[in-house]
């Protein structure tokens, strides 16, 4: 169902957590804390030409993406079609054209296609209570590992207060040898791992926070916070 409180629109899938927000007087606004850090990929990934989603929600991610990417194209799988049609009615979701695409597809099936392959992948798969256990698999990991393009990253936002957060972080880790790096999301609660096919090369702090700075100028987010977050949450 969608709530409205205080100018922001609210959907909720199965439960009265919030899935997805939208701020009505600014829609293309990344409104909540764990989307505007699934954004932090730009600073080891600034210019994707290929991104592909798993779960659409209300679409926030999607809509900055399509917004503020105009090089890239997106498709974003979400199994449940009713979700489509609510974000897509409520939430001001593009209809599809020629960089955009929204397709009705099980993301874990889909991302086993030999024929499919990203730059960046970002996985929000939630349900009314935890993470859908098919898009937290060892085998659902390794193969976005093989459908990312050289130098892809993969994005997963996670609960940190899910039973089973450590346990599939480290199915993250063993699918990804050549490094992993979390950052906690402003709002207490979400963690967003970023996961390399390739070795990201030998970053300082002091490089990521320049990157940091020149991103935030573009980007209106909060860029060198993302920095000082995964400070917190990675030794190097």
């Amino acid at each position: 169902y969608v709530s409205e409180k205080f100018g922001v629109r609210s959907l909720h899938i199965g439960s009265d957590t919030v899935q997805s927000a939208m701020r009505i007087s600014r829609p293309n606004d990344l409104e909540l804390s764990y989307t505007r850090s699934m954004m932090a990929f730009l600073l080891f990934h600034p210019a994707p030409h290929r991104v592909l989603m798993v779960g659409l929600g209300g679409g926030s991610v999607a809509k900055f993406v399509y917004r503020h990417l105009p090089d890239a194209t997106t498709r974003v799988l979400e199994i449940d079609p009713q979700v489509v049609a609510i974000a897509r009615q409520c939430f001001l979701v593009p209809p599809d054209d020629a960089r955009f695409q929204v397709t009705i597809s099980d993301g874990a099936e889909y991302m086993g296609r030999s024929d499919v392959q990203a730059d960046v992948i970002m996985v929000d798969g939630y349900n009314a209570e935890s993470h859908v256990e098919e898009l937290a698999t060892r085998e659902f990991y390794g193969h976005c590992r093989e459908r990312l393009a050289p130098g892809g990253v993969l994005v997963v936002n996670l609960w940190g207060g899910d039973r089973q957060f450590n346990d599939v972080l480290k199915r993250i880790e063993d699918a990804f040898p050549q490094g992993t790096l979390c950052l906690p999301a402003r709002k207490p609660g979400n963690v967003i791992a970023f996961a390399f096919r390739d070795p990201p090369g030998s970053l300082r702090w002091d490089d990521l926070e320049q990157r940091a700075a020149a991103l935030e100028s573009r980007y209106g987010l909060e860029f060198p916070q993302f920095v000082a977050g995964l400070h917190t949450m990675n030794r190097n």
